[in-house]
């Protein structure tokens, strides 16, 4: 959600690129076809959040 609010992109770039890499972990370390087809969407929605906040101004605040 905040990475579509301009003035939080710094939090949406660095919540959204966490969660894309703990999304990434879970998919390697996920052991049945039902784990994984619940992590894709949250890997999809943090590449997502952490793209429109580097769109808006990236990383760090300014």
């Amino acid at each position: 959600m905040t990475g579509l609010i301009m003035a939080t992109h710094a939090v949406a770039s660095w919540v959204g690129l966490v969660g894309f890499l703990v999304g990434l972990y879970a998919q390697y370390r996920s052991e049945t076809t039902a784990e994984r087809s619940l992590i894709i969407p949250g890997i999809i929605g943090s590449f997502v959040g952490a793209a429109l906040g580097i769109a808006h101004g990236g990383f760090f605040p300014g």
